[in-house]
């Protein structure tokens, strides 16, 4: 039978937290960058973000002086009306959704901004990108809510064996 590392994948991350921090502490950078693409592409063969959402309804992403822009005339607002409707500004001093889950997330989890969502949300999980060992508190975090940064990491250490 095929091994499915996705049962319990929620359970097992927290479990595994100590071992996905050792493993980014000193991945081989060329090894991990060079299997990224492919490994990202399975993930999302084997998991479909519109039955998650974790991400939209528990986090918000930055939303970055252009996609204030993009975002605010795409609604037909103006920009400090957008702003004072949906954003506040966070501890690391950016702009983040005032409310969770975020105020663009519909109740069948497909996004009302999708084609102008802003760059944070474009990218996320970063499991195609060095992010993914740039970044290590955010890849810890992203384990703990995204089966697909789940899905990645545990592919990658699985490979480094």
């Amino acid at each position: 039978m095929a091994e499915d590392i996705l049962i319990n994948w929620q359970k097992k991350s927290g479990e595994r937290q100590k071992i996905y921090k050792h493993f980014l502490q000193r991945p081989d950078k060329n090894k991990v960058l060079k299997q990224l693409p492919e490994l990202h592409e399975q993930a999302f063969s084997k998991i479909d973000c519109l039955k998650c959402a974790n991400c939209c309804k528990n986090y918000s992403p930055r939303f970055k002086t252009p996609d204030v822009k993009r975002i605010s005339k795409h609604l037909k607002m103006r920009e400090s009306e957008f702003i004072d409707k949906y954003l506040k500004v966070d501890e690391d001093g950016d702009y983040v959704a005032k409310t969770s889950p975020c105020p663009f997330l519909a109740a069948d989890n497909f996004c009302s901004i999708y084609d102008q969502r802003p760059s944070d949300c474009h990218r996320f999980p970063y499991t195609d990108e060095d992010v993914i060992i740039k970044r290590k508190d955010l890849t810890l975090k992203n384990t703990t809510f995204c089966p697909i940064t789940y899905y990645v990491l545990e592919k990658l250490i699985r490979n480094s064996k």
